[in-house]
């Protein structure tokens, strides 16, 4: 062999090439007679520096790079740019290890946002009457989350509630960072509910409403309030961006009238078109832009 096949050859051993060690430490010869040939492409290339080892062991977890991309942040590539820039965090320690594995449990950040490992989903369901939103109180009692499950196998939660008889548009999703924005927003969420009361609204008690209703010291602003065209005067349209719970049922029991059927018609801009009750629909991305602005 040339000397300047050995000086190629240096840092691209192959294989059962010289240079490489026998199970007792030796070094072994060229087999089979052959000669060596000379690397083209990655002669030049700089060795790859040493990685540590994971204090998980490789078959734990899985890899956060891949973590990172599975939570919709970026590319798995990029992912180990912004590791090795310290820009995740690993229950709360800085880490800039590049194979590093973690749990589905872990508390991974990307500059202080906590990630979620699954693709994130948002679903709006037409809910119907007779479906909790959370638990199941009564035996035998049915939730959404049924009418969810033939959509996705996701861990989704609904974005605030509905009475079991109350219908209407609910939102599901397993975007934590959205789901906390809407949860408390700064200025409330647009909502339009028809109402339907035990007896007819007064125009009085229109006008009340209207000019807000006071409920425990605090005044519930009212968007818009009216009767619904053609029907009779206990249907009722209203609008306002107070997200306490059964604040519409409250606002008309202060009144002297019981809600006999509450459906959300519009909710943060996502209206029922095309959505038929007790289906549902994957957002758009237009959509979850529009929401993430509220």
């Amino acid at each position: 062999m040339s000397r300047n096949d050995r000086s190629s050859g240096k840092n691209n051993r192959p294989s059962g090439s010289r240079g490489s060690k026998t199970s007792g430490g030796k070094q072994s010869g060229r087999q089979g007679g052959g000669t060596m040939k000379k690397s083209h492409a990655r002669g030049n290339a700089p060795i790859k520096p040493k990685m540590e080892k994971s204090p998980l062991s490789n078959t734990e977890g899985i890899r956060l790079n891949k973590y990172i991309a599975n939570s919709g942040v970026c590319s798995r590539r990029d992912a180990d740019m912004y590791i090795a820039a310290g820009n995740v965090t690993v229950n709360g320690k800085s880490i800039t290890e590049m194979g590093y594995r973690v749990k589905l449990e872990d508390d991974v950040r990307f500059d202080g946002r906590r990630l979620n490992p699954e693709k994130p989903e948002y679903i709006l369901l037409n809910k119907p009457a007779g479906f909790f939103v959370t638990g199941n109180p009564d035996k035998g009692g049915r939730t959404v989350m049924e009418l969810i499950s033939k959509v996705t196998t996701s861990k989704v939660s609904p974005v605030g509630k509905l009475d079991n008889q109350a219908k209407g548009l609910l939102l599901f999703t397993n975007d934590g960072t959205l789901a906390k924005k809407l949860a408390k927003p700064k200025n409330g969420i647009r909502q339009i509910y028809h109402v339907t009361l035990n007896k007819n609204l007064s125009k009085e008690d229109l006008e009340n409403i209207s000019n807000g209703v006071y409920l425990e010291g605090s005044k519930v602003i009212i968007t818009n309030v009216s009767f619904i065209d053609d029907r009779p005067h206990n249907e009722i349209g209203i609008e306002l961006k107070s997200i306490k719970e059964h604040i519409v049922t409250r606002i008309f029991k202060s009144l002297g009238y019981e809600v006999e059927s509450l459906d959300r018609v519009v909710f943060g801009g996502l209206t029922k078109k095309d959505l038929s009750r007790g289906r549902s629909r994957n957002l758009t991305e237009q959509e979850v832009i529009n929401l993430g602005m509220l």
